[in-house]
């Protein structure tokens, strides 16, 4: 089985956009919730149930073709900043990594593939795929799935679908989420009124690290909140169609402050560029601000296109667990501002000055759809 150090050794391709476009958004992610029938759910079992029911469900997954030669570790078995390294990089969750008896993880080398044993679920399947593809996503986690329920009797009513521990998961079991970078939207103050249509049409929007979080560095998952009464398919399509809106939003904001405002664009492109060339101390949510004001500056062109690609792998590497991982020892929070801002500067030495853009798109936006449609 492959070790923590070698998983975390290299970014997922999820991490750095591969070689999609994912200037808008950057990942897509399936999530399905299963349950083993006839044991309690997790929250329901004592310490053995749940430990019995590890020890079932393990080894299935660990033989499956596509967790082959994965991690695989029980939480117990992971210090605390091990365990939240695999919350920032989203392979496992914030309250998964709360757990420690009965509980477990197998990520597949690429990072791509995760699955979490005994979270509320006795499974959580997810996959994880740069840009908007939800459907390639989808696809790779039902072969996963697919194998699964040959080898493990999965909890299911034929009313009702997949039992969950929680009943907004009935149905397919399944989490459909895209995480979106929006500074163009949040800078012309138009994102509260975009959100404000996502969530009327029965979709939710959180912050970086799923419900609960804020919103950090101007990103946004957008995600399904039912899962009963629809298919898949269905599920999968609506969300495609409404992040493609948000997404068309978001490229006219930022065409039209290249336009109107591009001075305004210029200075917070050239304060944040500043700021991270030559900041000594700074904390998690002023590098994260900063880092998404110079993807933005890379994306309309007033950096070289790969600096985007060199944010996405900052997001990662400058979170609070990632630099004690690489430290080697526990920090305290001055001493991670001070190894943020070493991590930034010696990433972003040869960056260039930011390069004044002249726009040529005058009329080349497009209207934006309506975000009010019954979809």
């Amino acid at each position: 089985m492959m070790r923590f150090s070698t998983l975390i050794k290299h970014p997922a391709d999820w991490m750095i956009g591969g070689e999609v476009d994912n200037a808008v958004v950057l990942t897509s992610r399936i999530r399905l919730a299963r349950n083993i029938r006839s044991l309690p759910f997790p929250g329901w079992a004592t310490k053995e149930q749940r430990r019995l029911a590890m020890e079932q469900i393990l080894p299935v997954i660990e033989n499956i073709r596509p967790m082959k030669d994965a991690f695989s570790q029980q939480l117990s078995g992971l210090t605390s900043v091990q365990k939240q390294v695999l919350v920032e990089r989203h392979l496992i969750s914030r309250e998964h990594a709360a757990r420690t008896d009965g509980s477990a993880a197998v990520i597949e080398r690429r990072q791509s593939l995760s699955i979490m044993v005994n979270e509320e679920d006795h499974l959580r399947l997810q996959s994880i795929r740069p840009g908007l593809n939800l459907r390639v996503a989808f696809d790779a986690l039902n072969i996963v799935d697919d194998e699964i329920q040959e080898a493990l009797p999965i909890a299911f009513d034929r009313k009702l679908g997949y039992l969950t521990t929680c009943p907004t998961n009935l149905g397919t079991g399944l989490r459909a989420s895209a995480m979106l970078h929006l500074p163009g939207l949040v800078i012309s103050d138009q994102i509260s009124q975009v959100l404000n249509a996502v969530n009327r049409m029965g979709l939710a929007v959180r912050g970086l690290y799923g419900e609960g979080t804020e919103s950090l560095g101007n990103l946004y998952q957008i995600s399904n909140q039912s899962t009963l009464g629809e298919s898949e398919t269905q599920i999968i399509e609506r969300l495609e169609r409404v992040i493609t809106q948000v997404a068309m939003h978001e490229a006219n904001a930022r065409l039209k402050l290249l336009e109107d405002n591009r001075l305004m664009l210029h200075d917070k492109i050239g304060r944040s560029y500043g700021t991270l060339m030559h900041a000594w101390l700074i904390d998690s949510k002023e590098a994260l601000n900063h880092l998404s004001i110079i993807r933005l500056g890379a994306n309309l062109g007033f950096f070289p296109h790969e600096v985007s690609h060199l944010c996405d792998s900052l997001l990662m590497e400058i979170q609070p667990a990632h630099l004690q991982l690489h430290s080697g020892k526990k920090l305290t929070p001055e001493q991670r501002d001070e190894s943020r801002g070493q991590i930034i500067r010696s990433h972003l030495q040869k960056l260039p000055t930011p390069a004044m853009v002249y726009s040529q798109t005058k009329n080349t936006t497009y209207p934006d759809p309506p975000l009010d449609l019954d979809l």
